[in-house]
């Protein structure tokens, strides 16, 4: 029996897996379960299988790419789903694990790329957030909200879920009359137009990615209050002046771990004595670990998703109030089933745009972080933080009413620009 049936026989107990050889050999491994797929493989030659069985994560993801690895029954989401369930991560197993010779090169290469300097930071930004705004247009919601949607109900809409995300994160800035809002990793500007929009603070978003502040900058423009609401290209450690309330969604996952730290004493020095931050970021619920090699390589070089441990050593000893902590568990794996589900759907644009090989690796990219909410360690940490002990009301019913206040309100044009 070839090496990766091996692997295979160990890990699919639930769901069936059918794996062709390119030799004509066939073997199946599972048995059928409701809740599991049932997903058909063949490898198109004799090197693709030990391709995955050297390296499996991303000898898997370029077998994919490559067209080496095929999906006949199925698609490479139930192929990821069927290997991801059968060992969930509070089962402790986790196969899926590299050889320890392999392992120690992975974290040996993940110290070296988290020495995230600024300049790095720009160039590793460039990579994914500078992509053809078309690729985005296809697969996120009308207001580009590239990070995880909140989910009052599994069956909402995207949109929705989006929409009430913003409502969460809001309420728990708890803006006041006046404001100033600093929106650290800005993105294509619709957090920093939602809470002018809501509650009329002025908002400065900073980002390092051009194509990001072109649009931002555009929809300021076109709602009329590029005077409010204004984006400037700049590393949050160069940020001057004071605000009375921050914000960072999706963008502490590139801050490095080095640099925990002076991010965090940055947003102190930054917020005014009674100012508060919320910092909503991907998270790993277990210890600290390593980035997988295909994300490195393909998705985000200089990423990496921190243990809880890691970003409350990255602001103990700064005097600041850690006011309220949420993680939200399975609400990314929904998100990204939306976007996997536009992706799919848009294809035939996403080969034109690039290739073949670019949607495969984005399919694959979408189908394991999925999983990796759905049955892995990673969930989304929503952290708020004040210089003060009275910053915020002593009970989390503020949160609740002001979100439903927000959340009633009629939305305006910029909400759905």
């Amino acid at each position: 029996m070839a090496l990766i049936d091996r692997f295979f026989l160990h890990r699919v107990k639930r769901g069936t897996l059918r794996v062709t050889h390119a030799d004509g050999t066939v073997r199946t491994m599972g048995a059928p379960h409701p809740d599991f797929p049932d997903v058909a493989i063949r490898f198109a030659d004799k090197g693709a299988a030990g391709a995955i069985v050297r390296h499996p994560a991303l000898g898997a993801a370029e077998a994919f790419m490559d067209g080496r690895l095929v999906i006949e029954q199925g698609d490479i989401r139930d192929l990821v789903n069927l290997m991801t369930a059968n060992d969930p991560w509070e089962a402790g197993a986790n196969a899926l694990i590299p050889a320890l010779p392999i392992r120690m090169l992975e974290k040996v290469a993940h110290k070296v790329a988290r020495v995230n300097r600024a300049r790095q930071s720009k160039k590793n930004v460039a990579h994914h957030y500078d992509l053809s705004d078309r690729l985005y247009d296809l697969f996120l919601d009308a207001d580009r909200q590239y990070s995880c949607a909140y989910f009052t109900d599994p069956a909402n809409t995207l949109e929705q879920a989006q929409n009430d995300k913003k409502a969460h994160i809001a309420a728990k800035l708890n803006i006041g009359p006046g404001m100033r809002v600093l929106d650290i990793g800005c993105g294509w500007g619709g957090m920093a137009l939602y809470l002018h929009e809501k509650t009329g603070a002025e908002v400065l978003g900073v980002t390092l990615s051009e194509e990001q502040l072109k649009v931002a900058r555009r929809r300021a423009e076109e709602a009329g209050v590029a005077d409010k609401v204004t984006f400037e290209l700049i590393d949050y450690r160069h940020v001057t002046g004071t605000f009375d309330r921050i914000v960072s969604v999706g963008m502490f996952e590139h801050v490095g771990v080095k640099h925990y730290r002076t991010f965090f004493q940055k947003c102190r020095d930054l917020l005014t004595e009674d100012g508060v931050m919320l910092m909503h970021t991907i998270g790993r619920m277990g210890g600290p670990g390593v980035t997988d090699e295909f994300t490195v390589k393909y998705i985000f070089p200089g990423g990496y998703n921190p243990a809880l441990s890691e970003i409350v050593r990255g602001y103990e000893g700064l005097r600041m109030f850690p006011t309220d902590v949420e993680v939200l568990r399975l609400h990314y794996g929904w998100t990204i089933d939306h976007w996997y589900d536009r992706t799919t759907a848009a294809r035939e644009q996403i080969v034109a745009l690039y290739d073949e090989r670019f949607f495969r690796m984005w399919q694959f990219y979408l189908a394991g972080a999925a999983a990796a909410f759905r049955h892995g360690g990673l969930c989304n940490y929503q952290i708020q933080l004040t210089r003060s002990r009275t910053g915020v009301p002593v009970t989390r019913d503020y949160i609740g009413d002001t979100e439903q206040r927000l959340r009633s309100r009629v939305a305006s044009p910029a909400d759905a620009s």
